[in-house]
């Protein structure tokens, strides 16, 4: 199935990004019982409002309001771009 969201919605995949202490020990993201709250950019509608987000890019979301859903065994989730913080430049 190919899901493409149409207006000013971005399709995401659910990241968790791993932490790391001051003394250099990686915490894996199962360590924070919280949602993820970051993503990676799928695939991303026509609207206006989309400048400067494409395919790839990895974002900040807020944790509520999203919709969720499933492709097989794959878990997505479609966000308005009001939805989306920020882009993470590495």
């Amino acid at each position: 199935m190919t899901i493409k969201p149409i207006g000013n919605r971005v399709l995401l995949k659910a990241v968790e990004i791993e932490e790391k202490t001051k003394g250099g020990i990686i915490l894996p993201g199962t360590v924070s019982k919280e949602k993820p709250n970051t993503g990676e950019v799928i695939a991303v509608g026509t609207g206006d409002k989309l400048e400067g987000l494409k395919k790839g890019d990895k974002v900040v979301y807020e944790k509520y309001g999203l919709t969720e859903i499933k492709d097989g065994e794959e878990k997505y989730l479609i966000a308005d771009v009001e939805k989306i913080l920020a882009v993470i430049e590495e």
